[in-house]
């Protein structure tokens, strides 16, 4: 078993993404984005779920724009072009890729 709290992943973490578990059937990692900033993501090969933590901003996914908060849950699944965008307060989201995310 393996336990992480959200507020120590944030708090430890450097960089915009950071992965913290990898098996073969999946991978999960925290990303952050500032408020007023820009996220670059393209398309992954896997499906993906973000869980917000904290924040507010809108996501696109394939041209459909829906607002996201804490405590909103999205599914993206592979290959669809999406992005957060309008982001009012930092974003920190918690990110699953099923299977293991893998090199683009």
């Amino acid at each position: 078993m393996q336990i992480w709290q959200a507020e120590n992943l944030a708090a430890e973490q450097n960089r915009s993404y950071g992965e913290f578990l990898r098996i073969q059937a999946m991978s999960m990692g925290m990303y952050k984005l500032s408020a007023g900033g820009i996220d670059p993501q393209s398309p992954h090969n896997e499906d993906e779920s973000y869980y917000v933590v904290s924040g507010k901003a809108k996501i696109e996914v394939e041209g459909e724009t829906q607002p996201v908060q804490a405590g909103t849950i999205i599914f993206v699944p592979a290959h669809a072009v999406h992005c957060f965008k309008e982001i009012e307060e930092d974003l920190v989201l918690l990110v699953f890729f099923a299977p293991a995310e893998s090199s683009k």
